[in-house]
């Protein structure tokens, strides 16, 4: 991708996603700190499982209301905004005296995250060339997994001195980055054109680009696609959420938002040095160990953001499901028959490392990213603001419960049945993917939304005709 673009739209796509390093960061670097911050404040499992999970309801009460926030301050203001609550959020969790505030700190995190988690895919998504929109949009959860690994090389450094306010309180300097790089760097074209600064629009399309020759877009031909456009989304609003015709296709997003928490990812970044630690590894032993998930989070990720736009979305997301199912399946087992370790060298811990390291390479390659791209491309142009809200709302929920949970359901129940309860819902993923999800390779969003009607049973000329189902038109190329 690299090759292709004119360094102007390297920027542009660098600072763009760079609220998803922020994400990352603040959603990994709490699993080392957890480790510290129980022993100094005597936290219950709990009360251990509130610290990682409030920060995912202020994600929810984020998600919601970026999107329409959004609408009227643009895409660029409101990542400023999520940039000054992230670095006030690190600050105030560095400084808590007690779980009250740390608890609040977190909360006001989370408002950032949940906006970061809409608007960077959103900001991509609408300023991306076309023919790259994939990678582009990959972009984000690359930073993600870049974040998450910078978090645990911190807890890392910080893990013989067990000092959680320093490894918290780091999260101010990505977000002080992000506000700088942030003022040089466009607003997306389609918010400049619906306020009335074609001009402006033109020159961000024209700086993003691709050199591949032949490749190019027509500014003015996108402006004029961007304004018809405009003119359908401003007579949707929130009342097609309930129309027949969006339903498959919300169906397919919100699916896919919440199976990407309900397998489990989350039980590895918030609580791998945690299970570590119960399968014989030290503290210390456990933090170093999670940087080995953590570089090959980041390697997978790569690797799916090179083969997103070449292997179809489909083939990526069953081929994820197998092997983190595989990977909870032989976790249950080995958790359940094998004798409780003793140390680090003991079977189980070493077949509990290569199991989440399995997993996270299975997740990091494919439903990590590829949901994250899929989002916009399943959800109709008309509504993809307000229906993005949605789903990004559910995700953060999903998030929330497996968080929140996993601790209790851990201490109650014990790891084996814990993981192979992950591993079922894989199962059931995979079956939703293999009768509800389209491919979105390659396909126009027009094509996208026919074959969902038809997965419903309502094709062309069923229910309540064309005003049901206000149609945008094709922008570019195929998704």
């Amino acid at each position: 991708m690299k090759d292709l673009l004119h360094a102007n739209g390297r920027r542009i796509f660098f600072f763009g996603a760079l609220g998803g390093l922020l994400f990352g960061y603040d959603t990994g670097v709490i699993s080392g700190a957890i480790l510290f911050i129980k022993t100094d404040f005597g936290l219950s499992a709990f009360l251990q499982g509130a610290v990682v999970a409030v920060l995912l309801l202020g994600a929810m009460v984020g998600a919601v209301l970026a999107g329409p926030l959004s609408e009227p301050f643009g895409r660029k203001k409101m990542i400023v905004a999520a940039g000054i609550t992230f670095t006030v959020g690190a600050i105030l969790a560095a400084a808590a005296p007690n779980v009250g505030v740390l608890l609040a700190a977190r909360f006001i995190i989370g408002l950032a995250v949940g906006s970061a988690a809409l608007l960077v895919p959103l900001y991509l998504s609408e300023i991306a060339p076309t023919e790259i929109r994939g990678a582009v949009s990959s972009l984000n959860q690359l930073m993600i997994v870049v974040g998450i690994l910078v978090a645990f090389i911190v807890n890392a450094i910080f893990a013989s001195s067990g000092d959680w306010r320093i490894m918290l309180g780091l999260a101010a300097v990505p977000s002080v980055v992000l506000l700088i790089g942030i003022f040089f760097v466009p607003e997306t074209p389609r918010f400049l054109v619906r306020k009335g600064h074609e001009r402006k629009a033109r020159e961000v399309l024209e700086a993003v680009q691709s050199d591949q020759v032949g490749a190019d877009e027509d500014p003015q031909e996108r402006i004029e696609e961007i304004k018809e456009i405009d003119a359908k989304e401003s007579e949707a609003g929130l009342k097609a959420l309930a129309a027949g015709w969006v339903r498959p296709a919300l169906v397919v997003a919100i699916g896919l938002a919440v199976f990407q928490q309900f397998i489990g990812i989350n039980t590895i970044i918030y609580y791998a040095p945690t299970t570590l630690t119960s399968a014989g590894f030290g503290s210390d032993a456990a933090i170093y160990a999670n940087l080995i998930i953590g570089v090959l989070n980041v390697v997978a990720t790569v690797v799916a953001v090179r083969l997103v736009d070449r292997a179809g979305r489909k083939p990526l997301l069953f081929g994820g499901l197998v092997g983190m199912t595989l990977s909870m399946t032989i976790l249950g087992v080995s958790s359940a028959v094998l004798a409780t370790p003793k140390s680090a060298s003991d079977p189980e811990a070493i077949i509990t490392l290569l199991c989440l390291a399995g997993f996270i390479v299975s997740f990091a390659a494919t439903w990590g990213p590829v949901v994250w791209v899929m989002l916009p491309e399943v959800l109709p142009l008309s509504i993809r603001g307000t229906a993005m809200g949605v789903a990004v709302f559910a995700n953060w929920a999903a998030n929330f419960a497996v968080s929140q949970t996993f601790p209790v359901f851990l201490k109650s129940w014990g790891p084996g049945p814990v993981f192979l309860g992950y591993a079922a819902i894989g199962v059931i993923a995979f079956v939703f993917v293999k009768f509800l999800v389209p491919e979105t390779k390659g396909r126009s969003l027009e094509e996208i939304e026919e074959g969902l009607l038809r997965k419903a049973g309502e094709g062309e000329g069923e229910g309540d005709g064309d005003e049901r189902r206000p149609r945008p038109e094709r922008v570019g190329a195929a998704h």
